[in-house]
């Protein structure tokens, strides 16, 4: 557990490059290199404390994790594998449910904890459930657990996601590799995640069209090789340190950003009087005088991410007028609205939907984080406080980000970790 300590004023400036996605792609391609009885090497994969839950999970599986360098592992699946995972450790991560689908695939049945994560709202399992039962697999609930199996291989399906659901497409997408006929994902969720995610199990063998469209369509093969994958860069991460130059101002190059990732939030933040542009390397972007207020809804990739949405109401808090903010995913995902009240903000939260009204500036107070992106949206917010802002509970904000303190105190910000005893 860990507490960073802000000192607002003063614009960014500088270059800083994105991290690997550890957190939203790494998790999910250690959880498919269950599927290959190999060595699976993934490079720029950094440390965050997500990933060393999903290196404990795989292990206890029966899986070898292997550091080769600061970013880069390999995961052995080789030889026999227990499929169970536990609650100590799938409750502390909802990416834990993502060896669901490999599991039944490579072993024909899983045992997998009901999974824990952030507490920002109801993430329910029926479309992971569903999918499953199409392929003819077994699914019952007992005890906490959910509980899989098959009587024999799982067979190809059309199903159709009632919702773009990323962990339901990427449990589907991994059981039905290795099923007998074709499976066809409609709705599918289409983030780069999942791009690279068909990516990597058509290298290790698989026959997989349609990733990063609404339509993936899966020829199932009889086995699948080990292969090596590079991690994209973190799109969340890069939408944080855009919006955390949009409320400090300034001007920043962030290296390893793609444009087309987090376009919709660019667009949103051109409208706002920021300027953002792509360069050889990853992005550039320049925010001089106070921003204007807009409107902003939350909806699957690629549209405006649900991950960003607390960072923009931090934003919207200082920029001048009102703007509405409506979130489209998650139910729950506004409790850190009373941390940033504490701090002087006008935000009314009713149900999906928040008015925030801009001020001119945000006050230093200490504020407890709830989740990973409420946790940077407080510190992005003590950038524009008069005073000192502590945020406690980062704890959450280690889960996603590798460092980012460091990266803001790169780009010019006193931004300092005090780690507890």
């Amino acid at each position: 557990m860990s507490t960073i300590v802000v000192q607002g004023g003063g614009s960014l400036l500088g270059q800083v490059r994105v991290s690997g996605a550890t957190k939203n792609e790494g998790t999910k391609v250690m959880a498919a290199a269950l599927l290959a009885d190999g060595e699976c090497h993934i490079t720029n994969i950094p440390r965050v404390d997500d990933l060393d839950v999903m290196i404990e999970l795989l292990e206890v599986i029966g899986a070898r994790v292997t550091w080769t360098s600061p970013t880069s592992l390999t995961v052995d699946a080789s030889g026999e594998l227990n499929p169970v995972a536990p609650y100590e450790l799938v409750s502390k991560m909802r990416a834990s449910i993502n060896v669901l689908g490999p599991l039944i695939a490579r072993c024909g049945e899983a045992k997998v904890a009901l999974p824990g994560g952030d507490a920002i709202g109801s993430r329910k399992l029926d479309m992971h459930v569903s999918g499953l039962r199409a392929m003819g697999a077994q699914v019952e609930q007992q005890h906490g657990y959910l509980v899989a199996w098959t009587d024999g291989a799982l067979l190809g399906a059309r199903h159709v996601l009632d919702f773009p659901s990323v962990g339901a497409t990427e449990n589907l997408l991994t059981a039905a590799v290795v099923a007998k006929g074709t499976t066809v994902i409609d709705n599918a969720a289409r983030e780069p995640e999942i791009t690279e995610l068909c990516a990597f199990l058509n290298r290790m063998g698989a026959h997989v069209e349609g990733g990063g469209t609404s339509t993936i369509t899966i020829y199932g093969v009889e086995q699948l090789e080990a292969a090596d994958i590079e991690l994209i860069g973190d799109r969340i991460e890069t939408g944080t340190l855009l919006l955390a130059c949009a409320m400090a101002g300034g001007e920043v190059e962030i290296d390893g950003a793609q444009l087309e990732h987090v376009e919709v939030m660019a667009r949103k933040l051109g409208e706002m009087g920021m300027l953002v542009a792509p360069t050889t390397n990853g992005l550039w972007a320049r925010a001089g005088q106070r921003l204007r207020a807009i409107d902003i809804a939350t909806l699957p990739f690629p549209g405006f991410a649900t991950d960003l949405m607390p960072l923009a109401v931090a934003l919207l808090a200082v920029c001048d007028g009102s703007g509405i903010v409506t979130e489209n995913i998650y139910d729950g995902r506004f409790q850190f609205v009373d941390e940033l009240a504490r701090m002087g903000a006008d935000v009314r939260n009713n149900g999906r939907h928040a008015i925030v009204r801009g001020v001119q500036r945000l006050q230093g107070a200490p504020v407890q984080s709830t989740d990973v992106r409420a946790g940077a949206a407080l510190v992005l917010a003590g950038l524009v406080a008069d005073g000192e802002t502590t945020v406690y509970g980062c704890e959450h904000v280690d889960r996603g980000y590798v460092d980012l303190a460091g990266s803001l105190r790169a780009l010019g910000a006193d931004v300092q970790v005090i780690p507890n005893d």
